[in-house]
């Protein structure tokens, strides 16, 4: 049966530390540091009431959506968030349709969440939102265009600033599979290679500064080993037979369980980073077709495993209700009966400091 993780993220973190190998041995040490939690959701579909012209066909007036509708659901997702303790400071959210939305979802919710920021491309229905109880700054939006082709989301990148120093979140939700897999990793791959280069940027300048990818990027943690171990893919694990079919392209991330995140079989120039769910998390994060598939991620650079400032500690998936069943699957959002929140599940993360 699958593992539920209830709402006492508070309360498991010393189990999580003592699992993943960091430092802590107990929860009296974990309430002496103060502690961020950052939770990545695909909200699936959170249209406004109104007609803009680039809702989905379900989502227009036309169709019997509405304002009330609308508000329904931002209370539900807002009683949903609120059920986690403690709640989240940082929430990066995909499939929103405007700046609107994410405020909207800031004023229902406690505690002052004072900033955000929004990313779409234009004409686009839905695009990737952050919303912080902590300053966000030097907002950045990276749309990509392959062959006259632009991704259907861009790269949300955002620092974030805390009482022990700044971060960078890059907000992603990226191309589906709606297509093929070969025909779409092609693009994915492109979202990787923007994120690598402001990876090297920040290394080249600010070589301190951690680095947190978030979001649906619509490929597992294992996608390499899916495909047969023969396929170069947007995310590769740090193994042998990935190093050697990957040669000398560098249009991928590599991912580790290992912290901190430094190349075992790649060489030591390549920028890895830690996946919990090679780690520490069981099953995924959405279910399709009767399987689990991991692809809500968080990845994140070797900077949080050092010993001072911001320090990782560990990681869960919410599979309890109401983001879930009883059998820990999510329920999706139904137009029919205003039931549910979304097909994904959140993530959340942790860093003391």
């Amino acid at each position: 049966m699958k593992k539920h993780y209830f709402f006492f993220w508070a309360a498991v973190l010393a189990a999580v530390l003592a699992i993943n190998g960091c430092e802590y041995a107990s929860s009296e040490k974990t309430t002496e540091s103060r502690v961020i939690t950052l939770m990545s959701w695909n909200v699936h579909n959170l249209f406004d009431g109104k007609d803009d012209g680039f809702e989905y066909p379900e989502y227009k007036t036309a169709s019997g959506w509405s304002a009330e509708k609308y508000r329904g659901r931002i209370n539900n997702i807002s009683a949903a968030i609120c059920k986690i303790e403690p709640m989240p400071d940082v929430l990066i959210l995909q499939e929103i349709e405007s700046l609107t939305v994410i405020g909207d979802i800031a004023l229902s919710l406690p505690q002052g969440y004072s900033f955000m920021h929004f990313a779409n491309n234009p004409g686009s229905g839905i695009g990737v939102g952050i919303l912080s109880r902590f300053p966000l700054s030097e907002s950045r939006t990276h749309s990509i265009t392959i062959d006259s082709a632009t991704t259907p989301r861009p790269i949300l990148e955002a620092r974030v600033n805390t009482e022990s120093g700044s971060f960078i979140i890059f907000a992603c939700h990226w191309k589906s599979k709606i297509g093929g897999d070969a025909a779409t990793e092609e693009v994915r791959m492109a979202s990787a290679r923007v994120i690598l280069r402001r990876i090297r940027h920040y290394l080249e300048y600010e070589p301190e500064t951690g680095i947190i990818v978030a979001g649906d990027l619509n490929e597992n943690h294992d996608e390499f080993q899916k495909l047969g171990s023969g396929t170069i893919c947007a995310l590769l694990p740090d193994d042998p037979k990935s190093a050697q079919i990957a040669g000398d392209q560098n249009d991928f991330i590599v991912i580790s369980g290992n912290m901190p995140p430094l190349p075992v079989n790649f060489p030591p120039e390549t920028i890895v980073l830690y996946s919990p769910w090679v780690r520490e998390l069981e099953y995924g994060s959405y279910y399709y077709r009767g399987s689990w598939e991991t692809i809500d991620h968080f990845l994140i650079s070797h900077q949080f495993f050092d010993s001072s400032g911001l320090r990782y500690i560990g990681s869960l998936v919410i599979d309890s209700e109401p983001f879930a069943n009883r059998n820990g699957i999510p329920v999706p959002y139904s137009l029919r009966t205003g039931n549910g929140l979304s097909d994904h599940l959140p993530i959340l993360m942790s860093l003391r400091y």
